[in-house]
């Protein structure tokens, strides 16, 4: 009878231990009230440009958006957690950005990172992303020189479309069909320039365009008036400068004031952005080309993102180039987490690299780390009427091109 009543204590103890223990697996992870994201984003400096008017204005607005709704659903928290940036001023030095990040992470102890603004700076982050296994979903920036780089870092992934994906075959093709046969290159002594210069000679040289002209210029360039005159002189159909916003708008006013008007004219990064109506002029602008390319018509869900985005910010902070894959990103960002149930780095990058996601793009997905062709909206936009249109060859295309572009309108005298 005492050996039975002893089965019975064990047994007893046993269930107890089963239960305690079936109990640990089904209750909720330690307490946890939000998701801490961190960012070195160029707050100041010569890169301060974006933060105002590429990605910065749009994970704040995304920020902002999830938390009306709660949070991002977590189920191994059993609830919704709310979003909180903590966001460093890497005051556009890259050195300084890449120890910000190491902070973020090993100091901080942040959930996730976002990344930096522009190409080289990005790639300098994926590799901080990457050495501490945490996910980085590119925004400014991407480069072809450095794609096969992207297969050594699992944890990295690249939405903005450039050079040769799929932006300058594209620009070729439309010149092809535009008649265009010869052209001038204007580039920026940097990873970006030199890159879209050596795609676009090879571009080029695949339709039978020929390039009469290839021009350097440093980043803090006063006056382009000399290589627009040289150009002039050439008579090309074509122009092409790949520089910065605070190369290209003095480009197109300088155009304008020395009567360069060639038939084809493309400027970027910044031809892109809505605020070149604002500095250039909305009637002076007319026909110019730009890199990327969508707009409200591109689907309904862009149109709601933009009536959505003008309702927190001015027209002029509008990006026609990456605002619509950057608001991708941030979307697969979130439902990858919602489909992980965790905030584990490990299970919500295999996630983003093998599933589909439905965002502003419609399906969207990535192939080898990089947002899938078929994605994006457009590769070239052209300024018409104050839409930045895409004249890409094909289904995208919402307007036909301009060929040749109008005259500019008279230069207005400074006061």
């Amino acid at each position: 009878m005492i050996r039975v009543t002893r089965l019975f204590k064990l047994f007893g103890l046993l269930m107890v231990g089963v239960l305690m223990i079936s109990m640990m697996f089904a209750m909720p992870a330690a307490a946890k009230d939000k998701i801490i994201i961190g960012a070195a984003r160029p707050l100041s400096g010569p890169l301060a440009f974006f933060e105002a008017n590429a990605f910065g204005p749009l994970y704040k607005m995304w920020v902002k958006e999830v938390n009306a709704e709660g949070g991002i659903y977590v189920k191994e928290y059993g609830k919704k957690l709310l979003v909180e940036m903590k966001v460093y001023d890497d005051k556009s030095d890259m050195g300084t950005m890449t120890r910000l990040l190491d902070k973020l992470i090993l100091q901080d102890k942040v959930d996730f990172i976002f990344p930096p603004a522009s190409t080289a700076f990005l790639f300098a982050a994926a590799a901080v992303a990457n050495r501490h296994n945490y996910i980085l979903i590119g925004a400014e920036g991407g480069a072809a020189s450095l794609v096969d780089k992207i297969k050594n870092m699992p944890y990295f992934f690249m939405v903005l479309n450039f050079s040769n994906h799929y932006q300058m075959p594209m620009l070729a093709d439309i010149y092809k069909d535009l008649g265009v046969k010869t052209a001038a290159i204007m580039f920026i002594e940097d990873l970006h320039g030199i890159e879209y210069r050596d795609v676009a000679l090879k571009e080029f040289a695949r339709v039978g365009i020929e390039v009469k002209m290839v021009k350097s210029t440093p980043p803090d360039i006063k006056d382009v008036s000399p290589i627009l005159k040289q150009a002039k002189a050439l008579n090309v159909d074509a122009f092409c400068g790949f520089v910065y916003p605070d190369v290209v708008f003095p480009t197109v006013l300088t155009s304008q004031a020395i009567g360069y008007n060639p038939k084809a004219m493309l400027m970027g990064p910044g031809g892109n952005f809505e605020v070149i109506k604002y500095v250039c002029g909305a009637e002076t602008i007319e026909g110019l080309m730009g890199e990327g390319a969508w707009n409200a018509k591109s689907s309904p869900a862009a149109k709601d993102f933009v009536d959505r985005f003008l309702k927190l910010y001015p027209p002029q902070a509008l990006d026609w180039w990456g605002h619509n894959v950057y608001w991708a990103g941030l979307q697969v960002f979130k439902q990858a987490i919602e489909r992980a149930g965790t905030l584990n780095q490990k299970k919500i990058r295999k996630i983003i690299a093998t599933e589909k996601f439905d965002t502003i793009l419609g399906p969207t997905w990535f192939e080898n780390q990089m947002l899938a062709k078929d994605c994006y909206q457009g590769q070239i936009g052209q300024w018409q009427n104050g839409i930045f249109e895409v004249i890409d060859i094909g289904p995208k295309r919402t307007a036909k091109p301009i060929y040749p572009k109008p005259p500019w309108p008279p230069a207005k005298k400074k006061k």
